[in-house]
């Protein structure tokens, strides 16, 4: 997973990922929210899903400590990072404005 994780991050398109776990109620809501954002940007940003309970290493990583943590990259560099339940108006203008 790492080194594909690294190719995937390593992109002139804006990656959102995010870290959520099966238990998480706050992550089962936010997963229709990123559809829909999906749906609004298309093709000008990847979203992916990153499950902490089978990705433990790369949680680690980026000290990801609760989910849902979202975590935005541009060329592999990190520039966003937001943990809890946004609105789909907030992360449009999250990935918009970086």
């Amino acid at each position: 997973m790492k080194s594909s994780f690294n190719d995937i991050i390593n992109s002139e398109t804006p990656v959102l990922v995010d870290f959520f776990a099966d238990w998480c109620g706050p992550c089962k809501s936010l997963a229709p929210i990123l559809k829909e954002v999906k749906e609004e940007l298309g093709d000008t940003i990847k979203i992916v899903k990153i499950n902490v309970d089978k990705n433990e290493l790369l949680a680690a990583k980026y000290q990801v400590r609760g989910v849902p943590t979202m975590l935005l990259f541009k060329n592999g560099k990190q520039v966003w990072r937001q943990s809890g339940v946004l609105q789909k108006s907030e992360i449009v203008k999250v990935v918009i404005s970086n």
